[in-house]
């Protein structure tokens, strides 16, 4: 019965992606919001990843709606994981190469990371793109060392004040009678460093928020999954 139900959903799917897709004229649409956004993006926004522009820009409101998104998925996930086992045994620290490693990786991590958000108004990459990589340096000496901890009160003030600050920001617009999160300060020379008005401050404060929320939640899960070894 499971078999049947699972066929006949797919195929009713299957139905209506075929329908869709047969009336729209795909060849014939013009790209009017993209042409739109590559013609006027680098001047209102002043970023020259036009990525960023349409992020942060565009679309910051949404950008807000996925950090909230996965604020309540990590929240969710360190609910589900629960505590560790009562009487558990820790898994044995790595071997040399491994903990020799974390240590080396971790300070070029955190420079990649920080690299990656600065620079997410000029090139590839950004907040959340950053914010993971800052997450997995936090987070890869705790593979090396099981027993060490992280402190998860100074990573909630880190993700408390990042999200306050990406909220601050969107409402300092408004008292200037402007859309909420609408980019605020000079533009700057574009292709610069400090350029792109407030949108470097926004990415800044995405980039925080997910390497604490992540690191957070792997640091949960390495202290639940003590080993009963």
């Amino acid at each position: 019965m499971y078999r049947f139900t699972s066929t006949l959903f797919l195929l009713g799917l299957g139905v209506l992606i075929a329908a869709i897709f047969q009336n729209m004229d795909l060849a014939g649409s013009a790209p009017i919001v993209g042409e739109a956004i590559n013609a006027s993006a680098a001047q209102q926004t002043g970023a020259a990843n036009f990525v960023t522009a349409v992020v942060l820009g565009y679309r910051g409101f949404d950008t807000l709606m996925e950090l909230t998104i996965l604020f309540t998925a990590a929240t969710a996930g360190g609910l589900v994981l629960g505590k560790p086992r009562a009487g558990a045994k820790q898994d044995p620290e790595a071997g040399f190469i491994l903990r020799a490693g974390a240590d080396l990786f971790f300070p070029l991590l955190i420079v990649v990371g920080l690299y990656i958000i600065l620079h997410g108004h000029l090139t590839p990459g950004g907040g959340f793109q950053g914010g993971v990589v800052l997450a997995v340096a936090f987070f890869l000496p705790l593979l090396a060392k099981p027993g060490a901890t992280m402190s998860h009160t100074a990573v909630s003030v880190i993700e408390g004040l990042a999200g306050a600050s990406f909220i601050l920001i969107g409402l300092l617009a408004m008292l200037d009678n402007e859309a909420f999160l609408t980019p605020l300060m000079e533009k700057g020379q574009l292709g610069t460093l400090l350029s792109a008005g407030s949108l470097p401050l926004l990415y800044i404060a995405v980039g925080l928020k997910v390497g604490s929320e992540l690191a957070g939640l792997l640091a949960h899960l390495s202290e639940t999954e003590a080993s009963d070894a």
